[in-house]
């Protein structure tokens, strides 16, 4: 009585064996590429240089510049605002970049690898 299911012999077919090795390439390099774009920083400013904020690949804010003329007492707001304007904008920078990157690897397939599910 035949076995149902499976590939004859146990193994996978000359396609879908490519497949797989091509889909742990892609693995692979998607992890390098993260690594790579955890240890790189993005910078961004506001309020024409007053703030300037660092953030790295990892999503964490490291590091907030504000120029002394910026830092008004009877202003609070304002300062709040452009290191939120620049915090927001630096996350873009490495949101934009990751994406690009990542987009090369996948082939622009989107979702988990282009497959469907």
């Amino acid at each position: 009585m035949a076995k149902r299911g499976g590939f004859p012999g146990g193994g996978l077919p000359g396609n879908m064996n490519n497949l797989m090795k091509q889909a742990q390439r892609m693995q692979k390099q998607m992890e390098e590429k993260t690594k790579e774009l955890e240890d790189k920083v993005w910078e961004a400013s506001a309020g024409g240089g007053a703030v300037t904020v660092t953030v790295s690949g990892k999503k964490e804010l490291v590091s907030v510049k504000l120029a002394p003329e910026v830092v008004d007492p009877d202003d609070i707001e304002m300062l709040q605002d452009l290191i939120v304007a620049a915090a927001n904008e630096a996350l873009r920078k490495m949101e934009e970049e990751s994406s690009e990157v990542m987009g090369q690897i996948t082939g622009g397939m989107g979702g988990l690898g282009g497959f469907p599910f």
